[in-house]
């Protein structure tokens, strides 16, 4: 896809002023040359171009706000000046896999004040004896070389720390998710524990007033036996007065 029609794609029905990163990787460039970009994109802060053929950046358009610029693996081998002239702000150059042979050619980028990190991996410049001294050297503004400081510590990785912070809040999301949990499994134990108290106590009453119906049961069996029991006797009692009364009256009778 050629750079101008890529560049397009890109806005998605943004204007380029609305435009602050702009990726057109392995697309292809007239003659070397930066077709479609123009100054309008003046909000511009990220910029990559890997792999486009690009020759030159003679025509590179003015890109004031520009911090950092992706450059690898293209023909690029000198004329730099115009990075200093156009992107004055930058902070992070990738020049890897060009063809920068001479430390000379690098003698442009003194003027890009705010430069800490420069990248020429794959560059045949890299094959120079004291070639990392001799860059610190000559660029002193520059902090990271390839990667690296002067004492040979790594560049720090923002997109790496946003990450670790990213996981750092999910883990405790996560525990934080678990403790709500247990607290939940805890509160279901107590819940548990006394509807456990609760069904025992019911359970327990329950037997007690079976008992309580027994006993009443058994009372009132003994009433109806006793009362029973007292009938009977009242009827034999009636039964014996009156035979009592009809011996009486046989007697009677008799002395008549």
């Amino acid at each position: 896809m050629e750079m101008k029609k890529r560049i397009s794609l890109e806005l998605r029905n943004k204007t380029p002023s609305e435009v602050a990163e702009l990726v057109v990787d392995n697309c292809r460039s007239s003659d070397g040359e930066i077709e479609g970009l123009t100054d309008e994109f003046k909000e511009l802060e990220f910029l990559s171009m890997v792999n486009v053929g690009l020759t030159s950046l003679a025509k590179l358009p003015s890109l004031p706000k520009l911090r950092k610029l992706e450059l690898s693996d293209n023909n690029i081998s000198g004329a730099l000046e115009a990075l200093a002239e156009k992107c004055p702000n930058l902070t992070y150059l990738n020049l890897s896999g060009n063809k920068i042979k001479e430390l000379s050619t690098l003698e442009a980028l003194q003027n890009l004040k705010n430069l800490k990190s420069l990248d020429l991996f794959n560059c045949e410049i890299t094959t120079l004896e004291d070639y990392r001294e001799s860059i610190f050297e000559l660029l002193p503004q520059v902090t990271y070389l390839d990667g690296f400081d002067a004492e040979d510590n790594e560049a720090p990785d923002s997109e790496a720390d946003d990450d670790d912070d990213d996981d750092d809040e999910e883990g405790a999301g996560q525990l934080g998710h678990y403790e709500d949990e247990d607290d939940d499994e805890e509160e279901e134990d107590e819940e548990g524990s006394e509807g456990g108290e609760v069904g025992l106590s019911y359970l327990m009453k329950e037997d007690i007033q079976d008992d309580e119906d027994d006993d009443d049961y058994v009372e009132e069996e003994e009433e109806e036996e006793g009362e029973e029991a007292a009938a009977g006797v009242k009827g034999e009692k009636r039964k014996r007065d009156a035979e009592d009364e009809g011996e009486d009256d046989d007697d009677d009778e008799d002395d008549d």
